[in-house]
């Protein structure tokens, strides 16, 4: 089937080609090339060996073509002669990673082959992909949406989840219902506005063991509400999985110890010019949710022992973690990911999800008062928390009972001070402190940190199109690694070059050998739609997150070059 795809697609463009000079509309054939190939080098000052292959890459490229109601598309991907460090075993080699046929009208849109999808905000499923952690969860199957009027939108899904090349062996279905109920209600007359949201998905796996403690179908169900009044908003979810078997401490599916699961998140706020509030709380309860219930297990050339959750592979469903994305180096060292999952690893650590939530202020000084000056003045405030479940738990046999309110051990916290200034037409300056706690105890191992982080910069304007940028961190901390400092420079020589180079500065460690410096230096070029980007330095080891979603990466060093067009 793949191959036919791929066919009709190159058969396609050669016809568009011949026939453009004859304006015959024979469709459009449109997509993208992407590169990441890296050179791994050894380092004595990080202590990292050179890999038995130095040379790795991640490739992809992707072509769609359309003819009226009809789109087809491949992706090809190539992991030559490796993938990059850490990246999912099974994405090795060269072959199709992505193919589909979809069919689009004013009120239906059916896709066959690989679909990505996402209900509500994801906390029952969301099939993604972001090539920087490793991740693609689109599911094989077939999607049927069909919208009978422009306020209604019904989504029908059933397929088995990609993983690497092929797919998991768990069967995924879905139902989701979209109501936009402003004009049906008039709403809009009283500057309000109301939507409603149901959704419901299903994972069937064989057992490997007859149990009577659950079944081989887990049913997941979702329901949510959106709210708008002027400028208040609120929105909440109510989501819940039937009961499912757990892990036990050897990463085995347990016959015995099994337990439903829920996650209640509410949003609200103010929005309005100048001014801006809003208040995320959210409780977690055994809301991981895997197409395979047991994590497929790998060793590493290191012989680490790692399994297809640390890949963040066969998972259906995408919990962020609700706290600020700092742009800070420092500030991303001691990153949150959220506690969704049940984990009984010893007699200290029990834990069954997270309770919390994250408040974000903003206000403008207006220009011309005391604090706003000529050109005013930014404050943002940002306040997360996030604790373990309360409740009694119990190691041997593992068993626990929580309580809905109040809050258990605590995980993490970051609270956070924003300062933005224009000085005039060429400078802009910038403030920043964050004051972190990190329960590592809880979080991967090691001890409690808490830390203090300073950063300040400034960003100087030759022209519109010329820049530049200059930063300096500071971070005081408790234990692990203790104090860093560090310092970014960019310049932007116009709007097609740029280049850059920082540096993060470990003096604080107890290990005279660890003192070391993580720096990296680069540029990158742009022309119409591609770009090309290299650069030069170290790694450093811990977690990578994009948008609240984190994988680990090993130390290392290297020369990297990436590359990507689209046409």
């Amino acid at each position: 089937m793949k191959y036919f795809l791929f066919l009709i697609l190159l058969f396609s463009s050669v016809i568009f080609a011949q026939e453009e000079e004859e304006k015959t509309d024979w469709g459009r054939v449109f997509g993208g090339l992407e590169s990441n190939m890296q050179y791994y080098m050894e380092d004595e000052g990080l202590g990292v060996e050179q890999p038995n292959q130095p040379f790795r890459s991640n490739n992809y490229l992707y072509v769609n073509y359309s003819l009226e109601e009809f789109t087809a598309g491949i992706q090809v991907e190539s992991y030559e002669e490796n993938a990059l460090l850490n990246y999912n075993p099974k994405f090795d080699g060269t072959d199709f990673g992505i193919y589909y046929l979809n069919y689009k009208s004013e009120k239906w849109d059916v896709t066959l082959g690989h679909f990505y999808e996402q209900f509500g905000s994801g906390m029952i499923l969301r099939a993604w992909e972001d090539r920087a952690l490793g991740i693609n969860t689109a599911l094989r199957g077939a999607r049927v949406q069909y919208s009978p009027t422009y306020n209604t939108e019904l989504t029908l899904l059933y397929g088995r989840q990609r993983s690497g090349f092929g797919v998991s062996d768990g069967d995924i279905y879905g139902f989701n219902a979209e109501f936009l109920l402003g004009e049906t209600l008039n709403l809009y007359e009283k500057n309000q506005d109301l939507s409603l949201g149901f959704s419901y998905v299903g994972r069937y796996e064989e057992l490997p063991f007859e149990t009577d403690n659950y079944d081989e179908l887990t049913n997941a169900f979702s329901a949510r509400v959106d709210y708008l009044y002027n400028s208040f908003y609120v929105n909440t979810e109510v989501n819940y999985k039937t009961k499912d078997g757990l892990l036990n401490v050897q990463n085995q599916l347990s016959e015995d110890f099994a337990k439903p699961g829920s996650a209640v998140r509410l949003n609200f706020g103010y929005s309005k010019s100048g001014l801006g509030l809003d208040v995320s709380l959210r409780r977690i309860e055994n809301m991981s949710f895997y197409s395979e219930r047991e994590p497929s297990v790998y060793t590493t050339n290191e012989g680490e022992i790692l399994t297809s959750v640390d890949y963040l592979d066969k998972v259906i469903n995408f919990t962020p973690a609700l706290t600020k994305q700092h742009h800070s180096l420092l500030a991303n060292i001691y990153v949150y990911q959220a506690q969704n999952a049940v984990l009984f690893e010893d007699l200290a650590i029990m834990k069954a999800g997270e309770t919390g939530g994250q408040i974000d202020f903003f206000y403008n000084f207006k220009e011309g008062t005391a604090l706003g000056g000529k050109y005013g003045t930014n404050i943002s405030v940002n306040l997360s928390s996030w604790y373990n479940l309360p409740g009694q738990y119990t190691f041997n046999p593992p068993d626990y009972d929580t309580d809905f309110f109040g809050r258990g051990t605590k995980y993490f916290s970051d609270y956070n001070l924003s300062i933005r200034k224009k000085i005039d037409e060429t400078w802009h300056l910038g403030f920043n402190y964050i004051n972190q706690y990190y329960n590592q105890r809880f979080l991967g191992g090691g001890k409690l940190v808490k830390s203090n982080i300073f950063t300040t910069e400034a960003t100087y304007n030759f022209t519109k199109t010329k820049s530049l940028r200059v930063e300096l961190e500071k971070m005081w901390a408790t234990a692990d690694r203790k104090d860093w400092a560090g310092a970014v420079v960019e310049y932007n020589l116009n709007e097609k070059l740029s280049f850059y180079v920082w540096d993060i500065w470990n003096y604080g460690n107890d290990d005279p050998d660890r003192q070391v410096h993580y720096y990296n230096f680069g540029g990158a070029y742009r022309k119409g739609s591609s770009r090309i980007s290299i650069n030069y330095g170290r790694q450093r080891g811990g977690l990578v997150c994009v948008g609240g979603v984190c994988r680990f990466v090993p130390e290392s060093s290297g020369l990297t070059l990436a590359f990507n067009t689209s046409f």
